[in-house]
């Protein structure tokens, strides 16, 4: 995707070191600007602060930490405490869980003194496999959306939080399929959600605006008028976690959002790869939710009428907040599940169909 088209990724390799670059999405919408990371502990802390966020995002950068403690001393114990304290960052997106296994099973196999060279090797190609799953997922999105599209001539879509490319290494995954449909000529029209406290639907909304893509920026509570309103043709989010039976952890609020548009009759979709989807999980009541600090609710960051960065307090530091970060809409509520492989209904058996050699699980 590109920034004031300039092609661009959210994580990108700094030649001729051992570091990767990352877009410092704290600072989103307001300005625009990259972070170094040159160490296990830079990757740890871009993950928890969300400077990095989004499923598949917050799995390639646990990846690269990997690499770069490996990078500073190869053995056996940086290689279990890189594992162990990446994996503490963030609970609830399996995708931190699954990259960091893949990179532990894989560097069993090599030799302590060559795990270096091989862990960044590796953490590239779940960068690159990251990319090319988003992108066959807005194909697959596409053969959905397409006859939507086509009772009217024009195509009004529903997010929640931001599953663009700024939650991936490029392209995304629930906005992957409308920015398919905008590139073929669809004329797509999208309404995007504040999703409080942390107001990710802004950097939605800001790629969005980078691709030209036509939007407007909605209060979350306003939700269930639209849909009600028939203003909306379909609903459109990514996962943190979609357990064996299809249900589905997504940013909170993504539940009551389901459930209007079943209400409503609208289709709800649920775009990921196959890091996000977790086998061993065996339905939602399983999946662990983050809690967030209270001042997320407490104190609103922004910028002043002079563009200077600030925060405004709108509650006392001894109000009480209970600031859960996701929740889990069962798999009845989904239409359709839309990975790189395919779309499947929100079941077992579809999840078995696209993903066979997972039956064992």
């Amino acid at each position: 995707m590109k920034i004031n088209n300039i092609p661009t990724r959210t994580i990108r390799p700094v030649a001729e070191t051992r570091a990767v670059d990352v877009i410092d999405q704290t600072a989103l919408p307001h300005a625009y600007r990259t972070q170094r990371l040159s160490s296990l502990e830079d990757a740890a802390h871009a993950i928890r602060s969300m400077q990095v966020r989004g499923a598949p995002l917050i799995g390639v950068t646990a990846a690269y930490g990997v690499a770069l403690a490996l990078a500073r001393k190869d053995d056996e114990g940086t290689l279990s405490a890189a594992i162990a304290t990446l994996a503490a960052t963030r609970p609830t997106a399996v995708n931190l869980r699954w990259a960091l296994a893949r990179m532990q099973s894989h560097l069993a196999a090599v030799p302590v003194g060559a795990r270096a060279n091989a862990a960044w090797q590796e953490a590239s190609a779940i960068a690159e496999e990251d990319v090319d799953q988003c992108r066959r997922i807005g194909d697959h999105g596409l053969d959905l959306l397409r006859p939507l599209a086509a009772r009217r001539g024009r195509l009004d879509l529903m997010t929640h939080c931001n599953a663009g490319w700024l939650a991936t290494v490029d392209f995304g995954t629930a906005l992957a399929p409308i920015y398919a449909a905008f590139d073929a000529g669809i004329d797509v029209r999208v309404w995007v959600s504040e999703t409080r406290p942390r107001n990710q639907g802004l950097l939605t909304a800001w790629e969005l605006k980078q691709h030209g893509v036509p939007h407007t920026l909605i209060a979350d509570n306003a939700t269930g008028l639209l849909l009600s309103r028939g203003e909306v043709d379909a609903v459109i989010v990514g996962a943190d976690r979609i357990a064996a039976n299809a249900d589905v952890a997504n940013k909170v609020g993504t539940y009551l959002k389901a459930l209007a548009a079943r209400e409503a009759g609208v289709p709800f979709y649920v775009a990921a790869p196959r890091s996000t989807i977790d086998f061993t999980c065996p339905d939602g009541n399983a999946i662990p939710i983050e809690e967030r600090s209270g001042d997320e609710l407490r104190v609103i960051p922004g910028v002043d009428n002079s563009g200077h960065p600030g925060a405004i307090r709108q509650f006392p530091a001894d109000e009480a907040v209970a600031n859960p970060a996701f929740d889990v809409t069962p798999a009845r509520l989904v239409s359709t599940i839309i990975t790189e492989r395919g779309s499947c209904p929100a079941t077992p058996d579809g999840l078995l169909k696209l993903y066979p050699e997972e039956s064992h699980a």
